[in-house]
């Protein structure tokens, strides 16, 4: 099996449990506030290393209890946490998340020390970087550690033709084009597809010149995810559409790092891409069910269950 790297946040979440979510000036009065260790990057490995990969994780944590309850936690499924900085002037990375009876979510992000995570710190070891990357097969990052170090790691990784993968999110608008150059696959939702192109897309036509615009820019596959209705993989040879499994959600907020995380797994074990995206759906239907970042990540067994249906 292949072996994959996962670059980005740990952070521990604050879960609020709400009947809505607030709109400005308004009170709400919430049942139910839960600590899970979340942090998109930390999200992905663990989903990897639950369903059997071989991940290491690199990240920041601060010297408190919130950074050793997240490396615990990483590491009880199997991920390498030896290359998780542990920062002594900075908190661990929180994230505050409401979730209403429809089981969607708003969430708020303090960087703490993810934010810390700069070229300037991988820069103090820059040859231990470099035999990590080395050694890994695919390098998976997303947006919640400052730009310029997913930059830097991407190029990097692309200088030694490793498989890359980001999870653009949270979108910015104010990425510059070079950023996504030699970018192997990206997986925004149709919201920060519509960020980083600076488009409004309600059809899937729009949706389908959205991707192509990204291609334009240099990536070479954009798969969208669209929520309950499936996802859209978009290159320059085709345009293909994967429809979702019909299921009750609960919490959406793991479920696109469950998706990507997956995806990632899946293509280290050789499937194709499309049996890959495949895998990432039957994975994330099954984390929308339940509530939670990481406690919502299936067992192998159970997304095995649901792939080989999808995939006859």
């Amino acid at each position: 099996m292949k072996k994959i790297l996962v670059v980005g946040s740990l952070n521990m979440d604050f879960v609020l449990e709400t009947p809505h979510i607030p709109q400005a000036g308004e009170t709400v009065s919430g049942r139910k506030v839960s600590f899970i260790p979340g942090g998109k990057g930390a999200n992905q490995a663990y989903t990897i290393g639950r369903l059997g990969g071989n991940v290491k994780m690199l990240g920041a944590v601060g010297r408190d209890d919130f950074g050793r309850a997240l490396k615990d936690n990483l590491a009880g499924v199997g991920v390498d946490v030896s290359d998780v900085c542990v920062l002594e002037k900075e908190a661990t990375g929180q994230a505050y998340i409401a979730i209403d009876d429809a089981g969607e979510n708003s969430i708020i992000l303090i960087a703490g020390a993810n934010g810390a995570l700069t070229p300037e710190l991988i820069r103090q070891n820059e040859a231990c970087l470099k035999e990590i990357i080395e050694s890994s097969d695919i390098v998976v990052m997303q947006l919640e550690i400052p730009l310029e170090t997913v930059l830097y790691v991407k190029e990097l990784a692309a200088s030694l033709h490793k498989l890359i993968i980001v999870d653009p999110a949270p979108a910015l608008s104010t990425i510059p084009d070079g950023f996504w150059k030699e970018i192997d696959y990206i997986k925004p939702n149709e919201t920060e597809l519509s960020i980083l192109t600076g488009k409004q897309m309600k059809t899937q036509e729009e949706i389908i010149a959205g991707a192509k615009r990204m291609l334009e820019k240099g990536v070479r596959n954009v798969i969208v995810t669209m929520g309950g209705k499936g996802c859209l993989l978009v290159n320059h040879d085709l345009e293909q559409f994967f429809e979702a499994r019909s299921v009750k959600a609960v919490d959406t907020t793991a479920a696109g790092d469950c998706f990507t995380a997956s995806f990632a797994l899946a293509l280290a074990e050789g499937k194709s891409c499309f049996e890959a995206i495949v895998f990432g759906q039957a994975a994330s239907s099954i984390a929308v069910t339940r509530k939670g970042a990481q406690t919502s990540i299936p067992t192998r067994e159970e997304v095995m269950s649901v792939y080989t249906q999808c995939i006859k």
